[in-house]
């Protein structure tokens, strides 16, 4: 039920204690954080509304009439339960944002987060990072639904209803065994790599969607399906290391690996494999507390990479 009008505004009769306590209006005026003619002008707002004079104002200061005191015994109680309220509110939110919630694509769950989250925990030492790793479409699918307070896609495409930032860059390799034919010659063209079976992402990957995209860009209308769909990125990497075939993961993910020989990269002539990877939360909301501090690390790592170049 709507509260009767003559108790709405429980900061006047607050500042009419403190006229109590104090003696003065100017004196519960500064108390209060405002001018004595202000003040004043909500004291007698306050007796309008109520329709019975509260004070007695002299040169010496102000003291309470009776109706004034009776008022004032009624809205002591009142204002001590508005303060519970206030307290068990402000608990809440401290409890909702000592832990963060994090959705991640595998890549960067897996390559990215690990650092940002060390750089997290010197700003925000006492916050419980509950993180769920899986495709673009599910880290969406968990921002939307609420379930994550922070999400980082791959995709090329945001989803509608979700605000974004790019937080760092990326680049989609294609990668071959070292036994492979395509070792040699180190380079094929998009046309011929289209039309190889690759060892994929499941749909809903961004890593998928991005290849796809490229393809599209480049006049590739239709491309050979999968050789073998898997939704783990170690296991893809195991399945091209082990010869199965070619793999097409972030650098991020077989920047070791190509250093190291144990995959070899092969350039795609006429692709445009660069991308942009996002934090992504609902639209109209802006990211607080952790989630805040965690977005800004992240795009702080991406202007440190520009400006070492």
């Amino acid at each position: 039920m709507p509260l009767p009008s003559r108790v709405t505004d429980l900061a006047s009769f607050d500042l009419l204690l403190s006229v109590a306590e104090l003696g003065s209006i100017g004196r519960a005026a500064q108390a209060h954080g405002m001018s004595q003619p202000s003040a004043s002008e909500r004291l007698r707002t306050l007796e309008a509304r109520v329709g019975v004079a509260l004070l007695d104002r002299t040169p010496r200061g102000a003291r309470l009439t009776t109706a004034g005191q009776l008022v004032a015994g009624w809205a002591a109680p009142v204002l001590a339960r508005a303060a519970d309220l206030d307290a068990g509110i402000t608990s809440l939110r401290a409890d909702r944002q000592s832990q963060l919630r994090i959705a991640a694509s595998l890549t960067v769950a897996e390559y990215l987060l690990p650092a940002w989250l060390i750089a997290l925990r010197t700003v925000s030492p006492d916050t419980a990072t509950v993180l769920t790793a899986g495709n673009s479409v599910h880290v969406a699918e968990q921002v939307l639904a609420q379930k994550a307070d922070l999400g980082f896609i791959e995709s090329t495409d945001v989803p509608s209803g979700l605000a974004s930032r790019v937080v760092a860059e990326d680049e989609l390799v294609l990668v071959v065994a070292p036994g492979h034919p395509w070792a040699r010659r180190r380079r094929v063209t998009a046309s011929k790599a289209a039309a190889t079976p690759l060892v994929s992402r499941e749909p809903g990957s961004g890593t998928r969607q991005a290849w796809e995209h490229a393809l599209e860009v480049a006049g590739i209308a239709e491309s050979a399906g999968p050789l073998l769909e898997m939704s783990s990125t170690t296991a893809i990497k195991a399945a091209a290391i082990g010869g199965i075939g070619p793999a097409v993961l972030s650098l991020h993910t077989v920047a070791t690996d190509i250093a190291t020989r144990t995959l070899v990269r092969v350039e795609v002539g006429d692709l445009d494999l660069r991308r942009a990877l996002r934090a992504v939360w609902p639209s109209g909301r802006t990211p607080r507390g952790p989630a805040s501090d965690l977005l800004t690390i992240a795009t702080r790592s991406l202007t440190n990479r520009a400006d070492r170049r």
